[in-house]
């Protein structure tokens, strides 16, 4: 999985690298991101993301990762603006789990959904899954709104509330499914982003 690359009109998804650091300390710094993830800290040090990132960085070496993150570049700036995740990558049973996160500074400009065809799609064609599961903050309208527009549905809530390490706070997590054939019929409806 070495040299995956995804790239749409305005993005480019790829593996992280050392030089994004500065970059996603700045996105992920930031209580309104934090705030809507169950495990991410806040404030989030640079040596955190030294840390995590790393690591990210090294499950791509795997012949077969069960977790990928993608950093989204905007073109544009040459300028990391979030991360989009594949986890718990089970090709067995050809499920993933997917989460993301976009730097604050660059909400409502369509990069998330843009990001998001990209790896729905490398996920369905090029690592043959044929569901994937988003779990969302049941109060995260944006996010909500992002998966039903995206084609997944709406399955049900975690039994459990799920505490923010951030805030603390429980939230409802509401979780969502794209079956691979949903997601043929969602992408060939989409005219543009």
């Amino acid at each position: 999985m070495k040299n995956v690359l995804l790239e749409t009109e305005r993005l480019i998804l790829r593996k992280p690298q050392k030089k994004d650091y500065s970059d996603l300390q700045e996105g992920i710094n930031n209580i309104n991101i934090a705030k809507e993830i169950t495990s991410m800290p806040h404030p989030y040090t640079l040596d955190m993301v030294q840390d995590y990132f790393g690591k990210q960085i090294n499950k791509w070496e795997d012949q077969d990762p069960k977790d990928l993150l993608f950093v989204i570049e905007l073109k544009s700036e040459e300028k990391v603006i979030g991360a989009m995740g594949l986890y718990g990558i089970d090709r067995k049973k050809g499920i993933a789990e997917t989460g993301s996160w976009i730097n604050e500074d660059y909400w409502r400009h369509g990069y998330i959904t843009e990001a998001k065809i990209a790896a729905n799609t490398f996920a369905f064609n090029s690592l043959g899954l044929e569901k994937l599961i988003s779990p969302v903050f049941a109060d995260n309208i944006a996010s909500n709104a992002t998966q039903r527009k995206m084609g997944y549905e709406f399955i049900g809530k975690e039994e459990e509330k799920c505490s923010c390490l951030a805030t603390g706070e429980e939230h409802e997590v509401n979780i969502y499914e794209l079956a691979k054939a949903k997601w043929r019929l969602v992408l060939s409806m989409i005219k543009e982003i």
